[in-house]
């Protein structure tokens, strides 16, 4: 199934979505280079992107190439949380006054509408228990029941102001734009590249978010897997053109305690890892930015509201979605049935597509 981005609404709507899954870099690089390509590795964001672009000639593909770098190292100094030099470190450390953030505006605005049409789901202002799990320092640690109780009362993104290029946040709040900021970077890369007359690439933006352009060259779509949670190897393997994947699991950044896992994605409602009940959730739509929030957010809420949320399309959000639960269940929205295949060792596994 092929997908087309419209212009409209506050999300660009797609006229059909598949879905991508947990990504396996080795699948979703799947194809041969020509000489007319660039390939590029980047460390941002905290983990290692890949860029794969195709051009009518080398010297476009590189220049292309530094464009989208450049971008990727804007987009981190802007979102940085303990770079004194950030806006969101500003922000952060406002002491509840207004600070300017012009370059963080877009942003926010709609990082919020997101947390919003979630219900708070999603919410970027659990950076303070963030850091007090240990998730961002790698020094982790398990809070106490007061602890966390005291670190979900300064979470709340109500309480995130926006007017025009300004923002605060009450003392003692801190935001984290972790769960949107590389698909809001992949967005800006996808619209450089169409600018420079790029029609085909591949994304990889790190262990959860890609954006593909186009198809590879050739006509082919492109083929991404859907990774297994429960081990080394993936599920099913998919194919696709011109959309944004993203993905959330607790196998993807976790630490164990006395044979307890504590994951990264935290529930806004308690500050601890989200149980849900959930193993992955992959989020296909036109946008990098709905796709790793949501998926962000349809981990939190468990597989009975996430399949509600996609049926009743909130706000008009429009996306497709897979998810996997603890105990293997594979669940896949109707938009996805021609377009997914099990891989080899898992043919036996039941898949159940979820309709209107």
């Amino acid at each position: 199934m092929r997908t087309a981005r419209t212009s409209g609404g506050l999300f660009r709507r797609a006229l059909a979505l598949l879905l991508g899954a947990a990504l396996f870099p080795a699948l979703a690089a799947g194809c041969r280079r020509g000489p007319d390509s660039v390939r590029e590795t980047v460390f941002a964001m905290d983990t290692v992107m890949t860029l794969t672009l195709y051009a009518g000639s080398q010297e476009q593909a590189r220049q292309a190439m530094d464009g989208a770098v450049a971008e990727i190292r804007a987009v981190e100094g802007l979102c940085a949380p303990e770079d004194r030099d950030s806006q969101l470190y500003a922000l952060n450390h406002g002491d509840g006054a207004w600070v300017e953030v012009p370059g963080l505006q877009d942003l926010l605005e709609r990082s919020l509408e997101l947390c919003r049409a979630t219900g708070g789901a999603l919410d970027v202002t659990a950076y303070p228990a963030v850091k007090a799990w240990g998730f961002f320092s790698g020094e982790y640690r398990v809070p106490s029941q007061a602890e966390l109780a005291q670190l979900a009362g300064r979470i709340g993104y109500e309480a995130l102001e926006l007017s025009g290029s300004r923002a605060r946040l009450p003392q003692g709040m801190e935001a984290d734009l972790g769960a949107v900021a590389k698909g809001y970077a992949g967005d800006l890369l996808r619209e450089g590249l169409e600018e420079a007359g790029i029609s085909s690439a591949l994304l990889d933006l790190g262990q959860s978010t890609i954006v593909a352009m186009g198809s590879k060259p050739g006509g082919a779509p492109w083929r991404i897997a859907l990774q297994d949670p429960a081990g080394g190897g993936y599920l099913g393997v998919l194919e696709l053109e011109d959309c944004a994947l993203g993905t959330s699991g607790g196998y993807q950044r976790y630490f164990e305690r006395d044979g307890q896992r504590y994951w990264h994605i935290l529930d806004p409602d308690t500050a601890a890892p989200a149980r849900s009940g959930l193993a992955s959730v992959t989020v296909a739509a036109p946008e990098g930015i709905l796709c790793d929030g949501l998926s962000t957010a349809l981990f939190v809420m468990g597989l009975e509201r996430g399949v509600q949320f996609w049926r009743e399309r909130t706000a008009g959000l429009e996306f497709e979605a897979v998810f996997v639960t603890d105990g293997g269940e594979l669940y896949v929205t109707a938009g996805l049935e021609d377009s997914f295949s099990l891989a080899e060792g898992f043919e036996d596994r039941e898949v159940t597509v979820i309709r209107e």
